[in-house]
């Protein structure tokens, strides 16, 4: 029987994000009469230490069981609210969240109404609080290794992280050499260092690392089991499995974190055939262009090129082709080569044509400015189409600034191409049952409190798999992901969710729809029994088994029907 509720309640202004719109003062006072409240508060910022303090304090006080916080969306600060629950002595399962920022105050003007909806879901909040049920947490033990997918510098650096601090990490590479995508350069930017200086010895580390089994010209076929207890089959790609630390080939991975570091692929310029791509061997992309500076053969058409022309956001930020973001690096891909080819052919004439210059990154304005100063032109336009004139092509541009069309002849045109998602990004979503955003890079839990966490527990993203990025970025990315891996390898154990479905084996008659239905894989029918059973560590608790249970023998715990029925009839009665 549940113990007699006493709620304490507790109004967040969220600054003015709330407070501009909602009469926190009235909300409070509003919730200081309803039925089980023992204590209603508000505070400037509920989700900073003072506001958590009130929370604990008042709990141990005043013995509250039970809490409700109205503030932001609980994707924000749930966890929050609930270690301080937690920490005050209140079953964490005992406290619910109210919405009223996103869900109130940001979709109304009116202050009045804006108020009494916000009283209206505190209310329904009350409600379904006063019959919360207190949940345990339990724990499941980690298999202590990690693997890595992809050999790129993200992965080489997340592989080497982890290692590092004593695990295994099984480094998963579908070519036949690691350093990926930067192992194709040849200088980098701000400071134009070789990439020979730096890289060959970054591989080096991870090829004799006695922690890291590399397995190369290799793919992840298969991978079953949840956060601490994964299983992974490789299998080889073309030529066969690289030898890793006498593991027999074949033989499936046990691992408890999964970094995702599979890279990207540059834009195909073939997609606008208005710019002659393959067409016309004076146009080129930034990748081809990197090739002919590390040889020193700029040559086209066995002539030394008098006139180069760079066409920025190819493949970047074009909306017809389904690509409206920016890669982040072009502008300054741009600008590094632009100057290696000032500084290789000094009688040469280069303009940029560019929408806008974003110099991203830690001293990438002063960079385009050296690359201004060493007589690069920048010329703000919108290149229409190359064509062929004799021996030279011509670009055809229309210059954003004086509003007219200019045609600009050119001797080598240099495409600035963008970043892709890799179409293996596909099979991995599949595998692991990963969210992608709309550009098809692989979506992070949350942009800013979780950016290089999934929607799947003990899988963490690295590089550009996750977006477009440089190499600092990348590589501070992939730190980020080897640190949280290492979360529940170094504890040994990970916390089971305790708000999961449930099934009745008394009601259950063995449809299998439950097993059907479920995106995360978690019910099973029993082949003893012939009854629904719910793996604990793979549900989400999204409820969707619970909904379609034709003999309603499922029931989600933390959202059961009394107590999502006491907020509609709150919310109906209002």
């Amino acid at each position: 029987m549940l113990a007699k509720p006493r709620i304490g309640v507790y109004i967040c202004h969220c600054g003015t994000n709330i407070a501009a719109t909602v009469d926190v003062g009235a909300v409070t006072e509003f919730a200081a009469t309803l039925p089980g409240v023992a204590v209603a508060r508000n505070y400037t910022y509920m989700c900073s230490e003072p506001g958590q303090a009130l929370i604990k304090e008042d709990a141990r006080t005043l013995g509250l069981n039970r809490v409700v916080v109205a503030a932001c969306s609980p994707r924000m600060h749930e966890p929050t609210f609930r270690s301080a629950s937690q920490e005050g002595g209140v079953n964490p399962y005992q406290f619910e969240m109210a919405n009223i920022r996103e869900q109130c105050s940001w979709v109304h003007h009116d202050r009045h109404e804006a108020t009494e909806k916000a009283q209206a879901l505190v209310y329904a909040a009350v409600m379904k609080a006063a019959r919360l049920e207190p949940l345990e947490e339990r724990e499941a033990p980690v298999t202590p290794a990690a693997l890595v997918i992809g050999g790129g510098v993200a992965g080489i650096v997340a592989a080497l992280d982890i290692a590092d601090a004593g695990f295994p990490v099984y480094l998963v590479e579908q070519s036949d050499h690691l350093g990926g995508r930067v192992a194709e350069l040849n200088r980098t930017f701000p400071d134009l260092e070789p990439v020979s200086e730096w890289l060959p010895a970054l591989v080096d580390r991870v090829q004799r690392h006695p922690n890291i089994s590399v397995y190369l010209n290799s793919r992840v076929a298969g991978i079953t089991g949840f956060v601490g207890n994964f299983e992974a089959t490789v299998e080889p790609v073309g030529v066969g499995l690289a030898p890793a630390l006498g593991r027999p080939q074949g033989s499936p991975l046990q691992v408890g974190a999964i970094v995702i570091a599979t890279g990207y692929n540059v834009f195909d310029p073939r997609l606008k055939p208005e710019f002659g791509y393959g067409l016309y061997p004076q146009v080129v992309t930034t990748l081809e262009l990197e090739h002919r500076l590390a040889s020193g053969d700029l040559a086209v058409n066995g002539k030394t090129p008098k006139e180069v022309v760079f066409i920025k956001c190819v493949g970047s930020r074009d909306q017809q082709l389904g690509r409206p973001y920016c890669s982040r690096v072009c502008c300054m891909i741009s600008a590094k080569q632009a100057q290696l080819v000032r500084q290789a052919l000094p009688d040469s004439r280069v303009t940029v044509f560019y929408m806008d210059v974003r110099t991203f990154g830690k001293r990438g304005e002063e960079f385009y400015d050296e690359a201004r100063r060493v007589g690069v032109r920048y010329r703000r336009g919108n290149v229409s189409e190359i064509f062929r004139r004799g021996d030279r092509v011509v670009v055809r541009v229309e210059d954003t600034l004086l509003g007219r069309t200019l045609e600009h002849e050119a001797d080598l045109v240099v495409l600035a191409v963008g970043m892709d998602p890799r179409p293996e990004a596909t099979d991995i979503a599949a595998l692991l049952k990963l969210p992608r955003s709309a550009d098809g890079f692989f979506l992070e839990a949350h942009p800013k409190l979780r950016p290089v966490d999934t929607a799947v527990d003990g899988v963490f993203l690295a590089g550009c798999c996750q977006g477009p990025k440089d190499i600092p970025d990348t590589i501070a990315q992939a730190k980020a992901a080897a640190s949280s891996a290492l979360i529940p390898l170094m504890r040994g154990v990970v916390p089971m969710e305790a708000a999961t479905a449930i099934v009745d084996p008394e009601l259950c008659a063995g449809c299998g729809m439950c097993v059907e239905i479920c995106p995360y894989g978690a019910p099973a029918l029993d082949p003893l029994w012939g009854v629904s059973r719910v793996n604990a560590v793979l549900c989400k608790g999204c409820g969707a088994c619970a909904v379609t249970c034709p003999s309603k023998a499922i029931r989600l715990q933390h959202f059961t029907p009394d107590q999502i029925l006491a907020q509609v009839e709150a919310l109906v009665g209002w």
